[in-house]
């Protein structure tokens, strides 16, 4: 039987990985690596540097395939990602056919935590449904953009006794949890934060955390949010491409805890 491992390989510094995802990657034949295209070769080149520190002692290969791009326009967004992940089906598919022999160890790495907005474990369980190949698969956890966030900020995730929800951009443009007295967002791709502006919200803001390139702004989001909005674009025109995440937590709610 094949084997598969899902390995969370943190939030961008390779220091970030665990004791756990370096006997893992101690373990494996093959890694395959998703091409995102030239924009994004630092991705790539970082998973690449982490095999190479890690790894003793052992032979491997790295194959490289072509991502499948997201349908953006004339589709709903709930399709578009259901497409794209068939077509990552077939491109996970098609590799562990041809590329990973029986008995071999096959690895995807992840960024951050395999459990937290990815589509990995979905999509290998939809290929051992399919019945066509035999193939088992085990799941390394990783230092998330959460916690690489809240640590860099120095800040907790929670205020004390109160809850907390992750969300995204298009979710959070239908106005802030009211059930949550701390919200984390990822993937907004439209600056949702600007529309929260008239309430009383501290926000924590970073992107490419944990890497040389990391920004890190921090205040009243009445007060920031321009600067983070301006940033941000700066940051992404300069790099073609960014991973930000943030977290906004109702002001003065641990002063009323004590």
């Amino acid at each position: 039987m094949k084997t598969i491992l899902v390995i969370g390989i943190g939030a961008g510094n390779p220091e970030y990985i665990t004791v756990q995802a370096v006997k893992a990657l101690n373990r494996v034949d093959v890694f395959f690596l998703m091409d995102k295209g030239s924009d994004k070769d630092a991705l790539n080149r970082l998973r690449k540097d982490i095999c190479e520190r890690y790894i003793t002692d052992r032979h491997y290969r790295i194959v490289e395939a072509l991502n499948p791009e997201r349908q953006r326009e004339g589709v709903a967004y709930r399709q578009a990602v259901d497409n794209l992940n068939s077509e990552k089906q077939q491109t996970f598919e098609r590799l562990i056919a041809e590329e990973l022999a029986e008995g071999e160890c096959g690895a995807f790495l992840v960024w951050g935590d395999p459990s937290l907005y990815d589509s990995t474990m979905r999509i290998l369980e939809a290929i051992i449904e399919g019945g066509r190949h035999e193939l088992q698969y085990e799941v390394i956890p990783g230092i998330t953009s959460v916690q690489a966030l809240t640590a860099r900020h120095r800040t907790s995730l929670n205020h004390i006794g109160r809850s907390v929800q992750i969300t995204t951009g298009r979710r959070l443009a239908e106005g802030f949890p009211e059930n949550a007295d701390s919200v984390v967002v990822m993937l907004d791709a439209k600056n949702t934060y600007t529309s929260l502006q008239d309430h009383d919200l501290d926000v924590y803001w970073g992107a490419y955390l944990g890497t040389p390139d990391e920004i890190l702004i921090a205040g009243k989001l009445r007060d920031v949010a321009q600067e983070i909005e301006r940033v941000r674009k700066a940051a992404r025109e300069a790099n073609g491409w960014i991973m930000d995440t943030y977290l906004l937590k109702r002001s003065g709610q641990d002063d009323l805890d004590r």
